[in-house]
């Protein structure tokens, strides 16, 4: 099977939809990018990473939810539309703790929308976003596809693990294929402003604390954004299947050595406000790799440091 050429990303004004948007251009795909620019941050941020998407003719935004079936079918008809990565969700932890029924909403019945659409309209290759959380809590790894995920200990995490689930049910029922990317950790330039690494450099560069939630021991599998853009359109371009794959690093960083490298990177020295761990909060993330790399080539290059010294630099280029 050719490689798809018309790309629907959901969520594609995010830090990664965004980031993966100018990849597919890139290389001569036409991309539909489709988001409904929650409020979860600032519109005016999403709508910045997409000011280079937006200058290319080869691509269409579409505000839109991907609960509501018709604009989705719309936004697959009108566009002839081949493959799909779907990323668009309510994210993290934390706030899924305080909306727990929003999330499964979003979460669960958006992708089950995006799946039966894309099964309507003959799209044959859906790349669907999961996350590191399904694994729940470890002291062990790393963390390998075939580990036991039945015991998630936040409401996003169980979503993420629900929406696996219901993608078997539409590629073993339709025979559509469907990678889902338990995806660790993602970081780089375009950051969510609500995730550690941005979280606390836009705090240090103001001079104020940071909060570290536990002891700062806790351990995780940062993801450059490049790294793990090169891994999803590998999977969007390998033949349909249902495959669940790990994209991470492939080693543990703790809080406190992605605090202190943050430190050398911008100048300044941090303020730890020491606060109570927070129930959902993971002590150890990390990935197993193996399949990825066998199945799909997928190689991340980037060391931590060099990836914080380019997050640092786009940084300092947008405040």
């Amino acid at each position: 099977m050719s490689r798809p050429e018309r790309i629907l990303v959901t969520g594609a004004a995010g830090f990664i939809g965004s980031t993966l948007t100018e990849q597919l251009l890139d290389e001569g795909r036409r991309v539909v990018g489709f988001d409904s620019f929650d409020d979860f941050y600032a519109e005016e941020e999403k709508l910045r990473n997409l000011e280079a998407a937006s200058r290319r003719a080869e691509f269409r935004l579409v505000r839109g939810d991907i609960r509501d079936a018709a604009a989705v079918s719309k936004a697959l008809a009108e566009h002839r539309i081949d493959g799909v990565v779907h990323l668009a969700a309510l994210a993290g932890v934390r706030p899924s703790l305080e909306r727990p029924a929003l999330y499964a909403d979003v979460n669960v019945n958006g992708t089950s929308v995006v799946l039966e659409q894309s099964v309507r309209h003959g799209s044959p290759k859906v790349v669907m976003a999961s996350s590191s959380s399904v694994y729940g809590e470890r002291s062990d790894g790393p963390f390998r596809e075939d580990d036991r995920v039945d015991r998630p200990i936040s409401p996003y995490a169980a979503t993420k693990k629900a929406c696996e689930l219901v993608a078997h049910g539409f590629h073993h029922a339709h025979g559509i294929g469907v990678v889902c990317a338990r995806i660790f950790t993602a970081y780089g330039p375009r950051q969510r402003p609500d995730l550690a690494i941005r979280k606390f450099a836009d705090r240090m560069r103001r001079g104020e604390s940071i909060p570290v939630f536990g002891d700062g021991s806790a351990q995780r599998d940062f993801t450059y954004v490049s790294d793990l853009v090169a891994g999803l359109v590998a999977a969007l371009d390998a033949e349909p299947a249902f495959r669940v794959l790990n994209f991470g690093g492939g080693r543990t960083v703790s809080v406190l050595e992605m605090i202190r490298t943050l430190e050398r990177e911008l100048a300044v020295s941090a303020r730890i406000d020491w606060l109570p761990r927070q129930t959902g909060d993971v002590t150890k993330t990390w990935a197993d790799i193996s399949l990825a790399r066998e199945t799909l080539g997928y190689s991340p290059a980037t060391p931590f440091e060099e990836g914080i010294a380019r997050f640092a630099a786009w940084l300092r280029s947008v405040r």
